[in-house]
């Protein structure tokens, strides 16, 4: 099956936390792909990346990365596929700096911004799984089901730490 998602990357070391986004997508039963491209060190295998995108079936972009986080508006600029860019935490300021530069787009080229780092790399996978479950309906009653799981787990703890009281 064709993938639905690129999870794209400029540096293996961002893979530990991409990997939370391809757990979602896993649990969801959607294919993706993973790649490593980067927006100063491979800019026209970027390019090409982005270009071919929707021919082999992608529909939403996930793009991580760090420091001045040029990756997400990069791909942004090159496709008119939704992109969610993930902040990557680390360097002088944390993973702030990349939040800020993702989120601050020009107007025009919009990418929606996750949290920094694991946390945002669930949320990137999750946003992901709502925009195509827009044109289908299985994936709508198992994204309710997850959504529903997670409550139902809050109730559960709840009541562990009510019966240790």
């Amino acid at each position: 099956m064709n993938p639905k998602v690129l999870i794209v990357m400029g540096s293996d070391s961002d893979c530990p936390v991409l990997e939370e986004s391809a757990r979602i997508l896993e649990q969801f039963d959607i294919p993706y792909e993973m790649r490593i491209a980067s927006a100063h060190r491979s800019p026209a295998k970027t390019a090409a990346l982005i270009d071919g995108a929707a021919e082999r079936g992608i529909q939403v972009i996930i793009a991580a990365a760090g420091l001045a986080a040029h990756l997400p508006g990069v791909v942004a600029a090159g496709t008119i596929l939704p992109v969610i860019g993930v902040p990557m935490g680390g360097g002088p300021l944390n993973g702030v700096d990349a939040l800020y530069s993702i989120v601050q787009m020009p107007a025009g080229i919009p990418v929606a911004t996750t949290a920094i780092g694991k946390p945002g790399a669930k949320n990137a996978a999750l946003l992901a799984v709502q925009i195509l479950a827009l044109s289908n309906s299985g994936l709508s009653q198992k994204l309710r089901r997850y959504r529903e799981k997670m409550a139902s787990e809050v109730e559960e703890k709840d009541l562990q730490l009510q019966q240790r009281s």
